[in-house]
């Protein structure tokens, strides 16, 4: 009788990602070939893939919801308000409550949205966050969640777990913490696969396997600040570096662009009208 109780306690949320802040130009895809401009304001369901834009200050900041808390107040990045401004004030944007996890989609990345559910427990809400950074980087934050709750971001080659801190994470599993924990479950190059914890003001090296104090921990506590007030001042200074690397997308619908490195045969970005198709 207690544990029917309980079940019947219990309820299952259905979760989004709304677009509260971006710069330049994005896309999103739910179906093959079926690629749509991305806006401010717009609600993605688990089982999008959303991709931003090649110039290095393209960016896409995705409020994760679990269902409960309303997310309004999106405001697209505006030059003009900082020309007014003198330079010396930060354009408006969304405020993220305490709760509310944010995660900002780098220039030249590919990223899928898995899983976004809550299940209210009675007590508290015990979420489900899975999230597919096929290509690129992102940067954000992971607010304090019940014990039973989940935030994975999936690799080309691993699974990253994340608690309570501000975190930037590569596709090929470089990553950096400034405060809680990110532990990453990679296959290495050698085919052999690997744990590695990174901890507060640590980064990894895939490469080296090693993992180091981070040489500049105010980067990312100063990224923090960015998303939790919406300041945009600059450009983001989200660290990319080139990557000469090209790695085939990892999603059902078949690889519509190419992942970041050397200017691709078809280009992610031709609007108007669908992306240009590659040889098969």
């Amino acid at each position: 009788m207690t544990m029917v109780s309980s079940l019947a306690a219990q309820t299952t949320l259905q979760g989004s990602a709304t677009v509260v802040r971006m710069r330049g130009d994005a896309r999103y895809t739910t179906a093959p070939s079926n690629w749509k401009p991305v806006s401010v304001g717009e609600v993605l369901k688990p089982g999008t893939i959303v991709q931003t834009g090649m110039s290095p200050d393209s960016y896409l900041d995705l409020l994760l919801g679990d269902g409960r808390t309303p997310m309004v107040g999106a405001q697209l990045f505006n030059p003009a308000l900082l020309a007014a401004a003198g330079g010396g004030a930060s354009s408006p944007g969304y405020q993220p409550s305490a709760g509310q996890n944010v995660v900002r989609v780098a220039d030249n990345t590919i990223l899928g949205i898995d899983t976004l559910t809550g299940v209210e427990t009675g007590a508290d809400v015990v979420t489900d966050t899975q999230l597919d950074l096929k290509s690129g980087h992102v940067f954000g934050n992971v607010k304090k969640m019940p014990a039973a709750s989940r935030f994975e971001i999936k690799l080309p080659n691993g699974v990253a777990r994340i608690r309570e801190t501000t975190y930037e994470l590569w596709w090929d599993g470089r990553g950096e913490v400034s405060a809680g924990s990110m532990i990453e479950s990679l296959i290495g190059k050698n085919g052999i696969p690997g744990t590695h914890v990174i901890g507060s003001d640590m980064e990894f090296d895939p490469v080296t396997g090693k993992t180091t104090r981070l040489s500049d921990p105010d980067h990312l506590r100063n990224m923090a600040k960015d998303l939790a007030v919406g300041k945009d001042k600059s450009p983001p200074s989200i660290k990319t570096a080139p990557d000469p690397t090209r790695r085939p997308v990892s999603t059902p619908h078949g690889p519509p662009f190419d992942p970041p490195g050397p200017p691709p045969q078809h280009p992610p970005f031709n609007p108007p009208g669908p992306p240009t198709q590659g040889p098969p």
